[in-house]
């Protein structure tokens, strides 16, 4: 079940927070509760997934970017996402939680999050976001522009690159 009170507390424990600019940081801490972990007494990788939403949707409040969604009446999809695990998170343990806008391309908004348990990077993801009407997906200059913040993106890191036209030569449906 998606985690609703805890998203509804996080909206309100950042309610006051100041305004962030549209490539600004959220910085959120989160506990591992048991109901989080999978049979080996750890964070399961789907419910990280979603404990990652806890991050992005406050910095989408912060960023001014909900506001305009909804005064268009627009949808926020994910579109795509890679994840790199490599600290256990075990039950009661906490993380800060580090969410920014990184860039965006003619179509998407492109996402960084990590995960962190004191200097150790427990886990990275990169997610590949869109706005979308009836008609479709909203090119991010547009959305950006109508947040008053600049159109241009900045240059997406290397790796992210790499991975946008890996995805591009993936085909789509899949084999069966």
């Amino acid at each position: 079940m998606y985690p609703f009170l805890r998203l509804a507390k996080e909206l309100w424990k950042f309610r006051n927070a100041p305004a962030l600019p549209f490539l600004g940081t959220h910085v959120s801490r989160h506990r591992c509760w048991p109901w989080d972990l999978d049979p080996w007494v750890e964070l399961n990788n789907g419910r990280t997934l979603t404990i990652f939403d806890l991050g992005r949707i406050p910095l989408g409040v912060r960023t001014g970017l909900k506001n305009v969604v909804m005064a268009n009446r627009w949808g926020l999809t994910v579109a795509g996402n890679t994840v790199r695990y490599r600290r256990r998170v075990r039950a009661f343990d906490v993380v800060t939680m580090h969410s920014r806008c990184i860039g965006w391309d003619d179509r998407f908004m492109y996402v960084e999050q990590s995960m962190w348990k004191g200097d150790d990077c427990t886990s990275h993801m990169i997610v590949r976001s869109a706005v979308t009407s009836h008609d479709g997906i909203v090119p991010p200059a547009r959305v950006i522009a109508a947040m008053g913040q600049p159109v241009e993106s900045p240059t997406l890191p290397e790796f992210v690159q790499h991975w946008i036209a890996a995805e591009a030569k993936r085909p789509w449906p899949p084999a069966r």
